[in-house]
């Protein structure tokens, strides 16, 4: 049986993405993987032939370490999806080809819910053309959308980040004692997991955002401004974290009322989600006429390796090495997902889950962790989501600046 295996990076980059890539790359030469190529730019960059030796760029201890500490992603990344085979199975007989070319016993795609879809697609049809090599999912998202996982590598980090600088936020907002409303934007796409990590910034030193909006509560433009004129009735400074995909009853993305951001990627996504602050923000000024600003946090959600969780870091090392480990077991068609065993003290496992059942889902977050009114989230999201950004991992730095490694 052939032993070179091949790892891909897809979809948006997060902090510890290269964590990931760093435990695929150490565990499959520890089970004794000839050769260990990384995709460039996923896929779509494979079917290009472009691919690199990582043994070359990742061959000593130093590398890894500063791997594991460089955000964004390594190897690049792409939005490609794959056809349906029975429609069009071109790019199937090109990618197998070239399998078969490299000598590739396993394949591992690192991303969302959209890779995983482009992994289930592959070891559906090498079912079908009774293909040996072996194709295994590993999950990455800041979005915590992936069903069958108790939480996504990549989330932790950016919630650590989002209440970190909102709790600077809440900070600078507090230095004039006058009527102002600040807005933070979050990612998150159509789910709440990163907005409602806003609630991490509250504790003995900090009250929190009074309000946290969330995709899974349509937007009442009259219950929100009546919420928001009460709360300024006693105190100065109003803080609210609303989330990209925040909608109203009818579908409506709040961002799309003030832009005209309606492309779609390959998958059917929105490619832009921005504007939703700069919405909820001009209409409390118009209707309560206070001071009001906006702030999208944007890509820095995402890239903040100098505040990346090492909890974080740690799983998404392991999610990368069990996935290397399962398909040497034998393994196809799978996904390695976390499975929280206890809440305190922490502790999370790795298990495999059919990919199948990933694909293409999206996981929301309960609706009995958000308030009654829809306006913030319950103790019990605290307490799902405080473990997964415990502790740091320092950067190594040079010159003042952290160092990252890049092809």
């Amino acid at each position: 049986m052939s032993k070179n295996v091949i790892v891909g990076q897809s979809g948006g980059p997060t902090a510890v993405i290269n964590s990931s890539l760093a435990g695929v790359y150490k565990t499959a030469r520890s089970l004794g993987a000839d050769k260990i190529y990384g995709m460039k730019y996923g896929i779509e960059g494979l079917l290009k032939e472009e691919i690199v030796d990582l043994d070359i760029v990742l061959g000593d201890r130093m590398s890894i370490e500063l791997l594991k500490r460089t955000p964004s992603s390594f190897l690049g990344s792409c939005r490609y999806k794959l056809p349906d085979p029975d429609v069009d199975s071109v790019p199937f007989v090109q990618l197998f080809t070239l399998f078969e070319k490299f000598d590739i016993c396993a394949v591992f795609y690192i991303g969302g819910n959209d890779s995983m879809d482009t992994i289930a697609k592959l070891s559906r049809y090498g079912q079908r053309v009774g293909s040996p090599v072996r194709f295994i999912g590993v999950p990455k998202t800041i979005d915590n959308d992936l069903c069958l996982t108790d939480h996504t590598p990549g989330y932790g980090s950016a919630a650590k980040y989002i209440a970190t600088i909102l709790k600077e936020v809440i900070r600078d907002s507090s230095v004039y004692d006058i009527r102002s409303v600040t807005v933070a934007e979050i990612m998150g796409r159509h789910a709440g997991w990163l907005a409602g990590a806003a609630c991490l910034a509250a504790g003995e030193d900090c009250e929190g955002p009074d309000l946290i909006l969330l995709p899974e509560v349509p937007f009442d433009q009259e219950k929100f401004l009546a919420r928001v004129d009460e709360l300024q009735s006693r105190k100065s400074n109003v803080i609210i974290a609303a989330s990209e995909g925040v909608r109203t009853a009818d579908g409506t993305y709040l961002c799309d009322l003030v832009s005209t951001a309606g492309q779609l990627d390959a998958f059917g996504h929105k490619a832009i989600l921005s504007g939703t602050s700069r919405y909820l923000s001009e209409l409390i000024h118009t209707h309560l006429g206070c001071k009001s600003r906006a702030i999208e946090f944007s890509t820095l959600q995402r890239c903040a390796s100098h505040l990346a969780s090492r909890t974080d870091v740690t799983e998404a090392y392991a999610v990368g090495g069990a996935a290397a480990a399962a398909a040497f077991a034998g393994e196809s068609g799978r996904m390695i997902a976390l499975k929280r065993m206890s809440g305190y003290p922490y502790q999370c496992v790795t298990e495999s889950v059919d990919v199948q059942q990933v694909a293409n889902l999206e996981k929301k977050v309960p609706l009995d962790w958000i308030a009654p009114d829809g306006m913030h989230v319950t103790e019990s999201f605290e307490e799902y989501a405080r473990p997964l950004i415990l502790d740091e991992l320092t950067p190594i730095y040079v010159n003042g600046t952290p160092r990252h490694v890049h092809l």
